[in-house]
């Protein structure tokens, strides 16, 4: 190497150096790599901070070595300005060659020893640290994350717990106070997993140039949250119970009158029905749901005990099962007074027809008015045979359709009629169109 190669070499060697320096400082007071040092660790995270703390050790070892290599070759070069042959080939076999030793343990009773060049030292320096640097951050990321998050989550157990024991829901009386131990439980073993072993809640992203290079690995945390929002939305809806209760117990007691009554009044219509109609089959109709009424009887007994979080599961059954028994109970309504609807609508189609035959000038006609006798007779006699009343009616219809005139031959006749116009005799001699 020439004088200024040599110079060019020991800026270079010298501006990493003071890099190497700034990242190992910044390293030795990362918070991360404090808590490291000082926590009782377990599991993976035991394993690789034992790895980096040994390369950790071997850096600043790497690096004491380098400054004294470094120093060494400064000393040389700065004996005079212009440097003699013997001066250039010793400075180019230090900053150039094998020539930085470095010691090493014994393994297996045999003393081992590293050599390596400046650059080779450099890039064996930057290799530990990359490799001790993301333990470092990845263990400081999960720590700076889940705690604090799982602390919060603990907080807010906290307070939906308290808010679950003023509504009863409490650990063997509620399944929602049984997830809540659960949920305890499961964050407290939580937050003691991630002090002891943060790697373990770390998610590695390959190819990323970052360090550490990943994420913090949130399932179970987040599981945990859904489960306490589950039980919070529970514990809201015995809250709303609580504060709904008599209203809700109002509107049951008022669903289930009406069944009752609706259920009266078809026993009613069914006995007129059975009176008036003959040949009809006509459905049983049941008595009152005492069940649902023994049901009531109990949410009121919950209300008055305050027992919310058993009153809450009741009242959404009883509100379900005595809308369902209303809308049976009028169903079995219109069952039963279905003969009645089919002899009004007989009844009706007959009148209607009357009256058309009345308005078209046929109403003495002795066949129609002979089998309009008939079916009225009929629909309008008690017990009412409707399959034969609806016979009657059919043939009172087509007595009437064939008795009218088509529709073609009744415009003809309006057409004749308009054509010839009466003829009337007046003083003055007989004027055509004059009415």
């Amino acid at each position: 190497m020439d004088r200024d190669g040599v110079d060019r070499a020991l800026a270079r060697l010298g501006a990493e150096h003071e890099a190497v320096e700034t990242s190992l400082l910044a390293l030795q007071d990362h918070s991360g790599r404090r808590l490291l040092e000082g926590a009782g660790l377990t599991g993976v995270t035991k394993e690789r901070w034992a790895e980096a703390d040994a390369a950790i050790t071997r850096l600043w070892r790497y690096f004491d070595a380098y400054s004294g290599a470094l120093g060494a070759a400064r000393e040389i070069r700065e004996r005079r300005r212009w440097p003699s042959r013997e001066d250039l080939v010793e400075l180019t076999d230090r900053l150039r060659g094998p020539g930085v030793l470095i010691s090493g343990a014994a393994v297996e009773g045999a003393p081992l020893a590293e050599r390596f060049s400046l650059a080779e030292l450099v890039s064996r320096m930057n290799e530990l640290y990359a490799s001790s640097l993301d333990v470092v951050v990845a263990a400081d990321s999960v720590w700076s994350a889940l705690p604090a998050r799982i602390d919060l989550l603990a907080a807010e157990l906290h307070r939906t717990r308290a808010l679950a024991h003023s509504v009863g829901v409490r650990p063997g009386e509620h399944p929602s106070g049984d997830d809540l131990e659960a949920i305890t439980a499961e964050l407290a073993d939580l937050r003691a997993r991630v002090i002891e072993d943060p790697l373990a809640f770390w998610c590695a992203v390959a190819g990323s140039s970052a360090p550490g290079g990943g994420r913090p690995d949130t399932g179970r945390y987040d599981r945990a949250a859904r489960a306490l929002e589950d039980v919070r939305r529970e514990v809201e809806a015995v809250l709303t119970v609580r504060q709904d209760a008599e209203q809700r117990l109002i509107g049951l007691r008022d669903v289930l009158s009406r069944a009752d009554r609706t259920l009266a009044e078809a026993r009613v219509a069914r006995g007129e029905v059975l009176a008036k109609i003959a040949a009809s089959e006509v459905p049983a109709v049941s008595g009152p749901p005492t069940v649902l009424q023994e049901q009531l009887s109990a949410a009121a007994e919950y209300r008055r005990r305050a027992q919310w979080h058993r009153l809450s599961p009741l009242l959404e059954s009883l509100e379900e099962r005595a809308e369902e028994e209303l809308r049976r109970a009028r169903e079995s309504l219109t069952a039963v007074t279905a003969p009645l609807a089919v002899r009004a609508e007989l009844r009706g189609r007959l009148d209607a027809y009357r009256a058309k035959v009345a308005r078209l000038g046929m109403a003495e006609d002795p066949l129609l008015m002979e089998r309009y006798d008939t079916a009225r007779r009929m629909l309008w006699s008690a017990p009412c045979d409707l399959r034969a009343a609806e016979q009657a009616v059919l043939r009172y219809q087509w007595a009437t359709a064939e008795a009218l005139p088509s529709p073609q031959q009744a415009q003809q006749d309006q057409q004749d009629q308009q054509g010839h116009r009466p003829v009337r005799e007046w003083p003055d001699g007989p004027r055509e169109g004059d009415a």
